[in-house]
């Protein structure tokens, strides 16, 4: 190859990748409007009618985009149990979300959710095999501290729905690593319409007691949009992956903090106290070591598996 191709070579990936963390933000933004449209809507119509607007809508979403005409053999899965495992787990965390955004502001929610790296490090260890050392331990301890600043327990702090947030953490950990254990074998197209089904089944249960109509177009809206921004956020994740390694990508997720606060602040009033500044920032730098951690720990094993004997 020569130079000029090279370089053209690296320039592309350049591109390529620059996009990829330009579609993570925006998948990010999603999220956060997401969480405000749920937070928003908690005050006018019940949570369960709110979880389950979330995942009817994005079925039907997904469905338009991903269905049995388009992807051949889409709900073909090699670990059924492990798919429905991974939607169940993923349903628990919105519900839990959903409940805890009554009562807490965004950048709360969001500071106490940051904390998801240090549940998957703990729990990679027996699931995965991959086993963390003192400086991880450190970092997970250091974040934990994060969230007792966030939370504040016993010392006039926020409301104990802080709990239902770090559950939710601890199902979105799980979460996580049940879709990396089943990206080996099921296509992601397969595990988005999965969790979207399961999700709008188990949704549509407490219906039947808990049933509201909505009355007012701007709440029938916002359920319509909920769902919307839900998908988009997915879709945008997987259009990421496909142009940016993982790792690259990762720390990014912390961008979404701006985007609570700004919302919390124009739609609800709130702005984040210095005890939540000071825990989150916290929490984000536990979270990114964890992450650099992991990413130098994969460079290091791709170079002793090319490096000849």
């Amino acid at each position: 190859m020569t130079i000029a191709g090279h370089k053209m070579q690296l320039s592309g990936r350049r591109d390529s990748t620059l996009a990829g963390i330009g579609l993570m933000c925006l998948a990010v933004v999603c999220f956060a409007l997401c969480d405000a449209t749920a937070k928003w809507l908690s005050g006018h119509i019940n949570v369960f009618m709110v979880v389950w607007a979330r995942y009817v809508v994005q079925l039907v979403l997904a469905l338009v985009l991903f269905n049995p005409w388009t992807v051949p053999g889409l709900m073909r899965t090699r670990r059924p149990w492990l798919q429905l495992f991974r939607s169940a787990l993923l349903f628990a965390c919105t519900a839990l979300n959903f409940c805890a955004l009554q009562y807490l502001q965004l950048d709360q929610t969001v500071s106490i959710m940051f904390s998801t790296p240090f549940f998957v490090a703990l729990f990679a260890g027996p699931m995965l095999g991959e086993w963390i050392g003192v400086r991880r331990w450190a970092a997970i301890l250091v974040g934990f501290a994060g969230i007792i600043l966030v939370a504040r327990p016993g010392v006039g702090g926020i409301h104990p729905a802080a709990l239902l947030m770090l559950a939710a953490a601890v199902c979105y950990s799980l979460y996580g690593i049940t879709t990396r254990m089943l990206a080996a074998t099921d296509a992601s197209q397969t595990t988005l319409v999965y969790s979207s089904l399961v999700g709008a089944l188990a949704a549509s249960v407490p219906l039947f007691w808990m049933w509201e109509t909505p009355r007012e177009p701007l709440v029938l809206g916002a359920m319509l949009e909920l769902g919307a921004v839900v998908g988009a956020g997915h879709f945008l994740l997987i259009l990421a992956h496909a142009r940016a390694p993982a790792a690259t990508l990762s720390p990014f997720i912390y961008t979404q903090i701006i985007s609570m606060i700004i919302l919390g602040w124009l739609l609800f009033g709130n702005l984040p106290n210095a005890w939540t500044l000071t825990g989150a920032a916290v929490v984000v730098s536990s979270g990114i070591y964890l992450l650099l951690q992991e990413r130098r720990d994969r460079a290091r094993k791709t170079l002793y598996a090319t490096t000849p004997d």
